[in-house]
């Protein structure tokens, strides 16, 4: 019997499996939200490397978006080029626990010296996520990294404070994702176009 390779797609969603970037053309489609193949940021034509949701709820889903290919964290954070971590939330939140979620993950995923040489960039993070109050169901997040200007923070297409220099800042914020100590293993798994 030949099944449909949506049907196919969808039920390794359902399942939590991560599913292959190049199974289907279109937009890829995790927990109702849809994710473009490919993208611009910064003049540059990125790929969908992968998706995931995270935890068994669902609380957001996230695509991330490469120049090339990549299967671990390694690969991807030493890429040349703009990067992007998009995320479309499920709940509503409040962004307190986001900033609790981005000093712990950032902080475990890397040693304390870096850590240290980090903490007054993950401060100016937090706090322009802290304004925020709360984020809200279907909210949609980029965090974009420029060479030569850094990270960004894109809410709902609008820009939110000053961007923050330093590739070591965004590897350690896609650590945080797929790192050695994610959020989230089968996230991780999914934005890395890996079986969970």
């Amino acid at each position: 019997m030949k099944l449909d390779r949506r049907f196919l797609l969808g039920l390794c969603l359902c399942l939590g499996l991560s599913v292959s970037v190049a199974a289907s053309d279109g937009p890829l489609k995790i927990a109702g939200i849809s994710f473009e193949r490919q993208m611009r940021v910064a003049g540059v034509d990125l790929r969908l490397n992968g998706v995931g949701a995270r935890g068994w709820f669902k609380a957001y889903v996230a695509g991330l978006y490469l120049t090339a290919p990549a299967a671990n964290a390694a690969d991807a954070v030493v890429l040349a080029g703009p990067k992007r971590l998009r995320m479309r939330l499920r709940f509503d939140v409040p962004a307190g626990e986001f900033v609790k979620a981005l000093r712990q993950g950032m902080t475990r995923n890397v040693a304390p010296p870096v850590a240290e040489q980090l903490a007054g960039r993950i401060e100016r993070f937090a706090a322009a996520i802290a304004v925020l109050g709360t984020v809200h169901d279907g909210d949609l997040i980029d965090l974009d990294f420029e060479p030569g200007r850094g990270m960004t923070f894109t809410l709902n297409g609008k820009l939110r404070g000053d961007a923050i220099d330093g590739e070591d800042f965004y590897g350690a914020l896609l650590r945080a994702f797929i790192g050695d100590h994610p959020y989230d293993e089968k996230l991780k798994a999914g934005l890395l176009g890996q079986a969970p």
